[in-house]
C-alpha cells in the first residue's frame, strides 16, 4: 500500500474522505482484515521533507511490515492488491496486472479497471482496456522533448534516448537547481 505526500496536489484535489496515511492504513485494514498489509512510505515523507508520517505505533497496530527504501515494481510484483487514495502506483500496479482499489480519484479510476470506493468523477460510457489507458496516459496525451537537441520528439526516441543513456549529463547550473528544490521542498507553503 503506497503512502503519499499529504499536503501534495492530489490529495487536496483528488482524495476522498480517507486523506491521511494514518487513515488509508485504517481503511484498509478495515476492507482486509485478515490481509498482509506492506506499507510502502512515500520517499519525499521517508527524507522527512514532506508530511504525511505515520507514527510507529499506529504502523505497528495497522500494517504487517513497512517497506522503507523499498523498490516498489519489487512490492507490485509480491501483491495481490493495491490500496491507494491516488498514488501513480495504483496505476504502475495496473499495468502489470495487480488488482487496485482507489479510496480518490485518480486519473485511472472511474474506467472499470479499478475498484472505486472514492468519489469517481463521471467518465465517457467507453471501458479502455488497461493497454487503451496505457497508450492515453503515456504515448497519446503527453508530449515529450528530446534531451539532446532539446526538441519536440516522438515517444519511440525519448524512450532510446533513456535505454541507451544518450542524454546529456546534468550541468553545474542544474545540480544547483535541484539541491535548491530539495531545500525548499519542506517549505510549500510558501508557494500553494
Amino acid at each position: 500500500m503506497p503512502g503519499q505526500v499529504e499536503d501534495d496536489a492530489s490529495i487536496r484535489l483528488g482524495a476522498g474522505e480517507v486523506r491521511t496515511n494514518l487513515a488509508l492504513l485504517a481503511h484498509a485494514r478495515e476492507l482486509h482484515p485478515r490481509a498482509l498489509i506492506v506499507y510502502k512510505p512515500h520517499p519525499d515523507v521517508e527524507a522527512g521533507l514532506r508530511d504525511g508520517r505515520v507514527a510507529p505505533d499506529d504502523l505497528a497496530r495497522l500494517a504487517d511490515a513497512v517497506a522503507n527504501d523499498a523498490d516498489p515494481a519489487a512490492l507490485i510484483a509480491q501483491a495481490d492488491r493495491v490500496v491507494t487514495m491516488t498514488s501513480l502506483m495504483g496505476f504502475e500496479a495496473l499495468l502489470r496486472g495487480v488488482a487496485v482499489t482507489t479510496l480518490g480519484a485518480p486519473f485511472y479510476a472511474g474506467w472499470g479497471l479499478t475498484r472505486d470506493l472514492g468519489p469517481v468523477p463521471a467518465r465517457r460510457a467507453a471501458r479502455p482496456s488497461v493497454a487503451a489507458l496505457a497508450h492515453a496516459a503515456l504515448i497519446a496525451y503527453p508530449r515529450y522533448r528530446d534531451p539532446v537537441t532539446g526538441l519536440p520528439c516522438p515517444v519511440e526516441l525519448a524512450v532510446d534516448r533513456l535505454s541507451t543513456g544518450a542524454i546529456p549529463r546534468p550541468g553545474p547550473a542544474l545540480r544547483l537547481l535541484s539541491k535548491l528544490q530539495g531545500a525548499l521542498a519542506s517549505q510549500a507553503w510558501i508557494w500553494r
